[in-house]
């Protein structure tokens, strides 16, 4: 079968990432990269190198965790646009070697944040948490130390990828754990008014003046218009403004997004949209 294209995506094969992009964009070659720095490059080209992907695949948010901070680090200097949004209820096995029991594992490896989120396995029988530097990396260290003690806690995919067993299947402490992922595409793609749900996401500075803030988000509470997101950090290692990532719910070629943003627009500087995309079906399941 003849690829669509290429998209590129943070870790290991068999982790999450990789499974939302074989989940939804099953006909395009995934990519695997060291690092999210790795993943926007691969998009955007870097050191005058020709782009080696054309979509990326990133997590930007975690109901556990929290955002992701790298995510928010890159957005505002990339070029690169959100196109689409995917949900991915995370799920995580153990995972041994060919033949090995439970009872045979005296150490589980994977991400930290794993291993945070499937604490009362490893107490119940008392594992020592190693620390490895991806989920699905996880996994094929265990293959390649051979060791029958070792296990993995990795995504379902992962046990296929490396052969591996699985011990035991949901064994995350939290059955809501679910991770928001966004598409990012160097084509600014909009999403077309009135045929469904669609979310707008935008940056903005606002400086650090008494109720700047309050100001600029009223047109958004007088207008009518759903905020689902805000979140702020500061930028260039100053203290004197601000900059927010925000998300509403709505297209801004509606009349009450649209005299929102220009109301926001008289009390800030350096208002960017990100981007204007289809609303994902699991927002509705939460609502």
């Amino acid at each position: 079968m003849t690829s669509q294209g290429r998209i590129a995506y943070q870790g290991e094969p068999g982790a999450n990432s990789h499974m939302v992009c074989a989940q939804h964009y099953p006909d395009w070659e995934p990519v695997p990269c060291a690092s999210f720095e790795d993943v926007f490059a691969a998009v955007e080209g870097a050191d005058g190198n020709e782009p080696s992907a054309d979509l990326a695949m990133i997590p930007i948010d975690n109901s556990l965790a929290g955002r992701v901070a790298d995510i928010h680090h890159f957005l505002p200097t990339s070029s690169l646009h959100i196109v689409a949004e995917h949900f991915l209820r995370i799920r995580f096995n153990l995972l041994g070697l060919p033949g090995v029991t439970l009872d045979q594992v005296r150490t589980v490896h994977s991400h930290v944040h794993a291993l945070g989120q499937c604490r009362r396995i490893i107490r119940k029988h008392g594992f020592t948490p190693v620390i490895s530097g991806d989920t699905a990396g996880a996994a094929r260290e265990v293959v390649e130390a051979g060791d029958p003690t070792m296990a993995a806690i990795s995504p379902p995919l992962a046990a296929e990828i490396y052969g591996l067993d699985v011990l035991a299947t949901d064994i995350e402490d939290e059955d809501h754990n679910t991770t928001r992922f966004v598409v990012l595409s160097p084509d600014f793609v909009v999403a077309p008014l009135g045929e469904g749900p669609v979310v707008t996401s935008f940056i903005f500075n606002v400086r650090n003046l008494p109720a700047a803030l309050y100001k600029a988000l009223g047109g958004f509470a007088t207008n009518g218009v759903n905020m689902t997101k805000l979140e702020s950090y500061m930028v260039g290692g100053e203290f004197a403004a601000t900059q927010f990532l925000a998300e509403v719910d709505g297209h801004p070629d509606e009349p009450g997004l649209k005299r929102a943003l220009e109301e926001l627009a008289f009390f800030t500087t350096d208002v960017k949209i990100l981007g204007v995309y289809p609303a994902d079906p699991f927002r509705s399941t939460t609502a």
